[in-house]
């Protein structure tokens, strides 16, 4: 199934959503889809399944790292809901 053209899941995509939703101080969207190739979860259809966000934003200040990977994913909810496989998240301080 082809995600709706509003998230499909590319890196671009990923790092506008995170902007608009976390202001981070740092951000950096890596597909590394290409490297899972054949493995569960990419679907040879020419966007993202996995992918990793290396991220510093002022969101996560005080809260405990499960809270600052749920605010990733909140943001990152549509891609998820459209295809979006593996999502490594590093938290930068």
């Amino acid at each position: 199934m082809i995600p709706d053209q509003l998230f499909v899941p590319t890196a671009a995509a990923l790092q506008a959503a995170l902007d608009a939703a976390l202001s981070p101080t740092r951000l950096e969207v890596i597909d590394e889809s290409a490297a899972h190739a054949g493995h569960a979860g990419a679907n040879g259809l020419g966007y993202g399944t996995h992918f990793r966000v290396r991220i510093a934003a002022p969101a996560f200040t005080g809260k405990s790292r499960v809270a600052q990977h749920r605010l990733v994913y909140d943001a990152l909810r549509n891609f998820t809901d459209a295809g979006l496989h593996a999502l490594a998240i590093e938290i930068l301080t």
